[in-house]
């Protein structure tokens, strides 16, 4: 049985035994020369002082700054996207919303394409069946094709801008109806500002990945191909309809008969595989011509490939469960709040889902006198998927952060799961020491290691400007001495003049953790997320003998001039020693 902890604040546990470890780790560097101890004295002092601002200064200048950023309406339009305010939760799509797909009978189509991404055997594939990628193509074209001749047309009479909201309108309806490839492609460049404007980040947000409901009797068709017996053998009160549908598949309620389980059965929708793939070879093709075109900078076929390699393993439900699984096993020591749906596998296939049913609400809709607990214990949930497994949920919206009634967190549809390499994981905390203590040499240098920008660049010239704008962003007295204005325009000419880029990763990254941060200031307006985030930070850099962590534990210990600071505490903050979390102590 689960193990049910209601959310409680539990002592981070690090106390004397890991200071003791520290020290015994790092003993005070002697000063070479007699004469110069008064000297180094002075800058051992000044250095801590300095950092012992950043770190307590921390909490404070987020909030003015966010109360900032809230008074300027492109910067709040950013946010209420990242924060996924704007979302569609509905379980099925308007009446009115058609979705088209490819309907046609490709008998051998299954056993051709490709189950993983292979943009060569896709290609392969529907260069022999021209007659059905002409249909596509003009089913694609009498949905667009209006609203492309718009956009030539807002660029010919200068009046992009003018229309910016209206088109991303117009495309949210266009993409909906367009089926599974440009619904989640849309989905994905909602939380990419690198690429979108605010205003466009905001209306794709309500993008909805919810369509009409498709023949039951297909449904069920499909459970007894894939599962090998009728569904009625399987499962009992089976719901006649659908609970929800979306873009990939439909959910129905159930009991197990093996085990008399409440379950959920997730099927995906007919010629799924097929619109996909034909969708991605036209895309592509479109890429390659792109490719010639001066004015676009972006090579679209590499972004398109690394998007659909990771699309491709949401088609596979196998995989979703396993990841599930995964997941669980990850968080079950640390962080027993979180609640992840039980998979059984002797009745899951690529095409059909059964999971543990779960009982709750929303978390953004919770009116529980605990959801701010969760909201922390989801902070948690995220940095130790983000800075120790390396198994990142890559789906972070509302509607997959529930409330269950026992208390807990549950966090559902793993899908879209992303792998964090080692040296990214290193890399953030690194970046984290570096930025407190302003060494801006190193983070530019971080910046390669995070794949901001790629390996082979000049970094010299970039040196100043990004000073410039992380002394103003760290600067004394908050917000209010910010410009943002030109803090936008420095960064907007970064980007031009260098070839800097947003990692997928990181959009996922600002995702989630905009999502818990916009739940929790519905309940908190003073919620912060240093506050969360900092003793589980001080907790790896005191606890983890990587060698990589010992460094940057080290650095934040003597700074970059390698002085012993006489007081650790001020460095890594009051979090680290004396404090109180929702992060269960190892």
């Amino acid at each position: 049985m689960d193990r049910v902890c209601a959310p409680a604040r539990m002592p981070l546990g690090i106390g004397t035994q890991a200071m003791r470890h520290l020290n015994r780790t790092f003993e005070p560097r002697s000063v070479v020369g007699r004469s110069s101890t008064r000297r180094t004295s002075r800058r051992v002092v000044r250095t801590e002082a300095r950092t012992t601002t950043k770190v307590s200064d921390m909490n404070s200048q987020m909030k003015d700054m966010r109360a900032q950023m809230e008074e300027d309406e492109q910067l709040s339009s950013l946010m209420r996207g990242l924060r996924g305010q704007g979302i569609n939760e509905d379980d099925f799509a308007s009446t009115t919303t058609q979705m088209r797909l490819i309907d046609f009978d490709q008998g051998d189509a299954i056993d051709s394409l490709p189950l993983d991404y292979d943009p060569d055997a896709i290609a392969a594939y529907w260069s022999k069946r021209p007659a059905a990628v002409t249909q596509r193509v003009f089913q694609l074209l009498g949905v667009s094709g209006w609203f492309i001749t718009s956009i030539v047309g807002d660029i010919l009479f200068k009046r992009v801008k003018q229309n910016e909201v209206l088109r991303a309108q117009q495309l949210r309806d266009i993409v909906t109806s367009l089926g599974p490839a440009y619904i989640k492609l849309g989905q994905a460049l909602s939380i990419r500002p690198d690429i979108l404007s605010p205003a466009a980040m905001n209306e794709l947000q309500k993008l909805c990945d919810k369509v009409p409901a498709y023949d039951n009797a297909i449904a069920m068709r499909t459970i007894e191909a894939e599962l090998g017996r009728p569904p009625h053998e399987i499962y009992k009160d089976l719901s006649p309809n659908p609970i929800a549908a979306a873009s990939l598949g439909q959910v129905y309620k159930g009991i197990l008969r093996a085990t008399g389980e409440e379950v959920a059965v997730k099927v995906q929708r007919p010629f799924v595989l097929e619109t996909v793939t034909v969708d991605l070879f036209v895309i592509r093709k479109l890429g390659f011509a792109l490719r010639d075109v001066p004015q676009v900078t972006t090579d679209v076929v590499a972004l398109l490939d690394e998007w659909a390699a990771r699309f491709f393993e949401e088609l596979d439900y196998v995989r979703e469960g396993r990841n599930a699984t995964r997941f669980a096993a990850q968080m079950k020591d640390d962080l027993p709040q979180v609640k992840v749906p039980k998979t059984y596998p002797d009745f899951t296939t690529r095409r059909v889902l059964t999971q543990e049913w779960l009982y709750g609400e929303k978390l953004s809709q919770s009116q529980a006198a605990d959801t701010g607990d969760l909201v922390k214990v989801g902070v948690i949930c995220y940095l130790k998927q983000l800075l120790e497994t390396g198994f990142f949920h890559a789906d972070p919206h509302p509607g997959n952060l529930i409330r269950t009634p026992d208390g807990r967190l549950a966090v559902l549809d793993y899908g879209l799961m992303t792998e964090i390499s080692d040296d990214i994981k290193y890399g953030m905390i690194e970046a984290i020491a570096h930025l407190i203590n302003r060494d801006y040499e190193a983070i530019v240098d971080d910046f390669v290691t995070l794949e901001f920008i790629p390996e082979g660049v000049d970094l010299k010239p970039i040196l100043p400007v990004l000073a410039k704008v992380f002394d103003q962003a760290l600067e004394g007295g908050g917000a209010k001495n910010i410009n943002f204005q030109a803090l936008a325009a420095d960064l907007a000419q970064i980007t031009f003049d260098y070839p800097f880029r947003i990692p997928p990763y990181f959009a996922l990254i600002i995702r989630a953790i905009a999502v818990l941060e916009g739940i929790a200031l519905v309940g908190d307006p003073e919620f912060a997320l240093v506050d969360e985030a900092y003793p589980y930070l001080s907790k790896r850099l005191l606890t983890d003998d990587h060698p990589r962590l010992r460094a940057a534990l080290k650095y934040m210990v003597y700074g970059k001039e390698q002085v012993h600071s006489v007081n650790i505490q001020s460095t890594l903050g009051q979090h680290s020693v004396n404090t109180q979390s929702t992060f269960a102590a190892h």
